[in-house]
């Protein structure tokens, strides 16, 4: 696929944390001016996470979809439900892509880097979604181990490193989660 001329990519990608939040931080202003926002989440399915709770206090301008499970995926061996919620993801994707209308100003996709890394979903069919995508819209893919095709086609790219990262600290509720 050439490089995607319909919509702005952003990717946010490397080990650091902070991809999700970044993502989430242009969603919040985004959301405060009036333009509507998707979050379609891979690989995700907590419910208690701050971002999913939001989104009744938000709406109509935000809503978050998720596709994973309650446990993070076992990266090395995916099970087979984590492949079929991936790709409810992607048929949701599909969906939302087909009619213009209901494209949002702001689409996150978060996790779907690592999803295609480890072959949740199909680079191939990742890039056919965002080729249909037009050119008002801003879409943001997140993730660590951003597959090359995305670095590619994207407008800009972001990798977040870790410098320094504690190993005994708790996440902290409204924080990390």
């Amino acid at each position: 696929m050439a490089k995607n001329k319909q919509c702005i990519i952003h990717v946010y990608t490397g080990d650091g944390s902070g991809k999700t939040t970044a993502a989430l931080g242009v969603a919040l202003r985004s959301a405060g001016h009036k333009h509507k926002v998707i979050v379609v989440q891979f690989m995700k399915g907590r419910k208690d996470i701050g971002e999913y709770k939001i989104m009744e206090r938000l709406k109509p301008e935000y809503e978050i979809h998720q596709f994973g499970g309650e446990e993070w995926v076992d990266i090395e061996k995916p099970s087979e439900d984590d492949k079929n919620l991936a790709a409810k993801g992607i048929e949701f994707l599909r969906k939302i892509t087909e009619g213009m209308e209901n494209i949002p100003d702001l689409l996150i996709i978060d996790e779907i880097n690592l999803a295609a890394a480890i072959g949740l979903v199909k680079i191939d069919e990742v890039l056919d979604i965002l080729s249909l995508i037009p050119k008002r819209a801003h879409v943001y893919l997140t993730g660590r181990n951003a597959p090359k095709e995305f670095i590619d086609i994207a407008d800009y790219v972001t990798e977040l490193n870790n410098i320094k990262h504690p190993q005994k600290i708790e996440c902290a509720e409204g924080i990390e989660y």
